[in-house]
């Protein structure tokens, strides 16, 4: 159940375009058009009117009732074409839902590309002389040859995943979320439809916005639950158990859920998934991971992906899925969005008390504080030196601040990178484009800032792919009704206290929930879909083997030192096997992809070419 969506469009002056190989179990039909091609399997839907070629995915929403009412009397597509046809780059701004869509006009040499404002619905393209090569996978774009680039490597081993626009390939890109291509004989422009935009000076009641939230969340669960047998993952936080009483709601029946546990102590939030499946009485099936539900899918989830992928939560939630595609589950819904909404990360109240220090005089600053706590010594004075370490990272601008304890940084790129593979890298490119996001984002209040920047680099490049790419690979659809344009359209005209009150994260969503949700998930603290790997990685024979063998596939492409390698595995990760698991692991992903691209007819050098 991999959806394929491929093609190109020549401009007059490029040369014939070949169709490139097909992924491996993909079933696709073609179309060929004068200039150009494009092939497509059942999930794509296809329209053709008056020169153009419309190809959409999704589930799109018009707001406009003439354009609403053309998609029901004539489909989707037909309203797509009439909204680009009217409002040019802008068409998708006034389109709800999950979606992408692709035009071609081949008498004109024009194409438009678009995707949802998260990019739930993934385009890739590639300009090569001139012709616009394009799919919904980065390793199907049409391209004669592929080289793998090593900006992307570098900002994978960064990151954990590759941000978009940046993929694997070189020449390759990544269609931005909310962001709409405009492709013309030969020249193309970029425009973002969808901005992270907040108003802040709304003063809403606060009992009328409860009842609204709740309206709203339970609207969009029952959109996502319509025409389908389905589930919900639960995990016991917030907002999966949010997600499952309310589909107890819209079904009028127990929703059947699904939970992963760890039997590694720290790791294992099983307990508060039995609270709220009681509290809920939802038909909940437990599994607890083993390192041999890692032995088997860690090769199969590092191919699937269109590039190297490292969320360390990804094979459980195959795992999770997977459960339950077989129990007749079609679709599951997430409860992914709500911390980057309502403010529910713990690092949203840590940047709080560090913006504190900015309000400080800066005579105060400058002239007492900073030299009294920078003297030599004082990070060996336990009570001084948490002082001295606040005062260090309050200093350092957001958003460079949330990277001061990237695994990377705090290793160093010289210890980790081979030099000629650090010499092809432009290590300053990260902070540039983290920086552009940061700026991007209209907003006067820090946390409203952080959440803005956080759509972009810990949902749509993230925490989606993961749960897309996972239950994609068990053969299930997954919805997100906490991400519905409805409730991001409330979430940023609520007030910005309400979201982080003093230092309690997530109020307002809290109070609008309480005696919805158990009290004890209520006042439970933040933990995450932690995975055990680097503790099971030390203990657990198959795994040690496995990544010991991924690692060694590593020592000859040119990209790590085999001497940190050596000290990866047998220094760092048994003394620390909780931190530096992580860093086993983005390296085993990456080097699993590798091979399994390998053995698919798109061959990755053993020994990644080096160019100046």
């Amino acid at each position: 159940m991999s959806p394929q969506l491929f093609g190109a469009i020549a401009s007059s002056n490029s040369p014939a375009l070949a169709a490139p190989p097909r992924r491996a179990g993909a079933h696709a039909s073609s179309l060929a058009f004068p200039g150009g091609y494009v092939a497509h399997d059942a999930s794509a839907r296809l329209f053709s009117d008056r020169g153009w070629l419309c190809i959409g995915q999704g589930e799109p929403r018009f707001a406009d009732d003439r354009l609403a009412q053309l998609a029901r009397e004539s489909g989707a597509e037909a309203a797509w074409l009439a909204a680009f046809e009217r409002d040019g780059a802008r068409a998708p701004a006034g389109v709800r839902g999950r979606f992408s869509i692709v035009l071609i006009n081949p008498a004109e040499r024009q194409a438009w590309l678009a995707t949802d404002r998260f990019g739930t619905w993934p385009l890739c393209y590639s300009i090569v002389d001139g012709s616009l090569r394009f799919a919904n996978r980065a390793d199907t774009v049409p391209l004669e040859n592929r080289r793998i680039s090593h900006q992307a490597v570098y900002e994978y081993l960064y990151f954990h995943m590759i941000p978009a626009p940046t993929t694997i390939f070189e020449g390759v890109e990544r269609l931005s979320a909310g962001c709409t291509l405009h492709w013309k004989n030969g020249t193309h422009s970029l425009r973002a439809f969808a901005e992270a935009r907040f108003e802040e000076n709304r003063k809403p009641d606060l009992e009328a916005a409860k009842q609204e939230f709740r309206d709203i969340v339970r609207a969009g669960v029952a959109r996502e639950a319509e025409g389908h047998e389905v589930g919900a993952f639960l995990s016991g936080g917030t907002d999966s158990s949010t997600v499952a009483g309310m589909l107890c709601e819209v079904l009028g029946r127990p929703a059947k859920t699904y939970s992963m546990g760890f039997d590694a102590a720290g790791y294992d939030e099983m307990e508060y998934a039995r609270i709220a499946a009681r509290h809920f009485g939802t038909d909940n099936q437990e599994y607890y991971v083993t390192p041999e539900d890692l032995l088997d899918g860690i090769p199969k989830v590092a191919k699937h992906y269109d590039q190297p992928f490292g969320n360390s939560s990804a094979v459980p939630a195959w795992v999770c899925a997977s459960r339950a595609r077989a129990d007749g589950i079609d679709k599951l819904l997430a409860g992914d969005g709500g911390d980057e909404l309502f403010g529910g990360n713990s690092r949203y109240a840590k940047q709080r008390v560090f913006d504190f220090y900015g309000r400080v005089p800066g005579a105060l600053r400058k002239g007492v504080l900073e030299p009294a706590f920078g003297l030599p010594g004082m990070d060996r004075i336990p009570l001084l030196k948490k002082g001295a370490s606040y005062i260090e990272q309050a200093r350092v601008p957001l958003p460079e601040r949330f990277e001061m304890y990237n695994m990377l940084e705090r290793l160093g790129a010289d210890r980790v990178f081979s030099p000629d593979f650090l010499d092809t890298v432009d290590r300053d490119r990260i902070g540039r484009l983290q920086r552009e996001t940061w700026d991007a984002v209209h907003a006067d209040s820090l946390v409203n800032r952080m959440l803005g920047y956080e759509w972009k680099y810990t949902l749509a490049d993230n925490d989606l792919p993961k749960v897309l790419g996972t239950t994609e690979l068990a053969g299930l659809e997954v919805g997100f009704p906490l991400l519905s344009d409805e409730l991001l359209e409330f979430s940023v005209g609520i007030p910005p206290e309400w979201k982080v009150k003093g230092m309690t994260l997530r109020w307002f969503f809290k109070e609008a929930l309480r005696g919805f949700l158990p009290d004890e998930i209520i006042a439970k603290k933040k933990h995450g879909f932690g995975l055990p790997f680097g503790v099971w990685a030390c203990q657990h024979e198959g795994l040690k083997a496995l990544a010991h063998d991924a690692l060694d596939g590593m020592r000859g492409r040119g990209i790590v030192r085999p001497e940190f390698i050596e000290e990866l595995l047998g220094t760092l990760l048994p003394e620390h096997p909780g931190y530096y698991g992580e860093m086993v692991w983005i390296l085993m992903m990456m080097e699993f992809w590798m091979r399994g691209h390998e053995t698919t007819g798109q061959p990755i050098p053993k020994s990644i070419e080096l160019r100046g």
